[in-house]
């Protein structure tokens, strides 16, 4: 069995140690949901200060010039793009991750359409378009699904789902424009190797979109060497942008400039304040802007990627990776002796197959439905996971996120030793635990 000490003596080792002290953690908090909401880096409160007392409240509408928010979404992008991979003046940080969904899976139809030739080349009538599916997993993150069944009922698609991880390239049929996944699996952390799935797209004739929501500063990524064609993300997760911060899209440099993407906004336009009638997207990743950008919320998100900065000397995402994977195995191993028999581990053990995060699903050894009051009664003893209730197909799952900038092994021995505790005393029992909150 693992000991405190033995964890404690992991932690004066670890070279990402120094990290911790960059976060505003709360006294007798092990925050193990970080994959749903980052934690507070302890110099952005300082930086938004800035933003609204000076930049704002002093120097007014000549902050756009003179504080550089209008480039602010661009520079943003350029900061999250060694964390995916991307070169450059490819990435923009901009609007929501299901906005930036929307438009990068429009321009994909948009390019698969020209590829087949769903419109005349003359200007006569339109040819069927030939390939008239998206594909996806039954299990991606449900607003990916939403948009792009929007997206399907506006232009007479169809939206494909596939139940097992393993049989998405066998579907890649040559009726698939789109092959739209999300990295990381929110509900069983399970991760997809991009490079082979987006080759086998193309080897298809299909174009691959990738949501990194659950991957991006948690795992590495590299959409240039995956060959991936778009790919969006958000930032307040891994990131710790801060609740709702703007998200980020990316385009391949081969495709950015092709298409226009669907959402035509002046902030898009290739000369915004011409303020001229018709529109002119811009060139590159800009015309993936749409509206005013969220100049308080991007500056939060640009002060709390210095973390990463800080990160970048003593090993950067590759030590960030080993931690995280030094984590997660730590946890799964406790658990299974504390807690023997009473969970199933849902997240996959293979490293090559797991993001940041480890999710259990209550065996019969214990009570039908006490999966959510487990997780109430975990926080109240300062440990922070979360809970993603199942159907008649999917089991209810605990999440616990592994965030290696501020989390050390003592915090995952402890969180373990909470859960043994929760369990021997039958907590989950407990009226207010089992009390259903609006977020779960």
């Amino acid at each position: 069995m693992t000991t405190l000490e033995h964890c404690q003596a992991l932690d004066a080792r670890d070279p990402l140690r120094p990290l911790r002290d960059l976060f505003t953690l709360p006294a007798g908090v092990i925050y193990l949901d970080g994959n749903s909401l980052g934690v507070l880096p302890s110099h952005v409160p300082a930086r938004v200060a800035d933003v609204v007392t000076r930049e704002w409240g002093q120097d007014l509408i000549q902050s756009w010039n003179r504080a550089g928010w209008f480039d602010l979404p661009r520079r943003v992008g350029d900061r999250i793009a060694p964390l995916i991979g991307a070169g450059p003046g490819e990435v923009t940080a901009t609007d929501t991750t299901s906005i930036n969904l929307h438009k990068a899976l429009g321009a994909a139809l948009a390019l698969a359409a020209q590829r087949t030739g769903d419109s005349a080349a003359d200007g006569g009538p339109a040819s069927p378009p030939r390939r008239r599916t998206i594909l996806s997993e039954r299990s991606n993150f449900p607003t990916d699904l939403y948009i792009a069944e929007a997206l399907c009922r506006q232009h007479g698609l169809q939206l494909a789902l596939v139940d097992a991880p393993q049989d998405i390239a066998a579907r890649l049929a040559p009726d698939v424009a789109v092959l739209m996944l999300t990295h990381v699996n929110y509900r069983t952390g399970a991760m997809h190797d991009m490079a082979a799935l987006t080759a086998a797209a193309h080897a298809a004739g299909a174009l691959a979109v990738w949501d990194l929501c659950h991957s991006v500063g948690a795992v590495p990524v590299d959409l240039t060497a995956a060959q991936a064609d778009f790919a969006v993300g958000c930032t307040y997760k891994y990131l710790n942008g801060g609740p709702g911060a703007p998200a980020f899209v990316w385009a391949h440099p081969r495709h950015v400039s092709q298409p226009w993407q669907p959402l035509a906004g002046w902030w898009g336009h290739a000369r915004p304040f011409a303020f001229t009638p018709g529109y002119q997207p811009a060139p590159g990743i800009a015309r993936y802007q749409c509206g005013t950008q969220p100049i308080i919320s991007l500056s939060a998100l640009d002060a709390a990627l210095d973390v990463f900065d800080a990160a970048a000397p003593l090993g950067g995402m590759a030590a960030l990776r080993a931690k995280s994977l030094a984590l997660t195995d730590l946890f799964i191993a406790l658990v299974e002796a504390l807690c023997p028999g009473q969970f199933t581990l849902v997240t996959p053990r293979a490293h090559g197959q797991r993001g940041s995060q480890v999710c259990l699903t209550p065996t019969a050894a214990l009570p039908a439905g006490c999966a959510y009051a487990i997780v109430q009664a975990l926080i109240a003893r300062g440990v922070i996971g979360d809970f993603r209730a199942g159907d008649d197909a999917q089991p209810d799952i605990l999440r616990f996120g592994f965030t290696p900038l501020y989390l050390s092994h003592e915090d995952v021995f402890h969180a373990a030793h909470h859960l043994q505790g929760v369990l021997q005393k039958q907590e989950y029992t407990r009226p207010e635990f089992n009390q259903r909150h609006a977020v779960t």
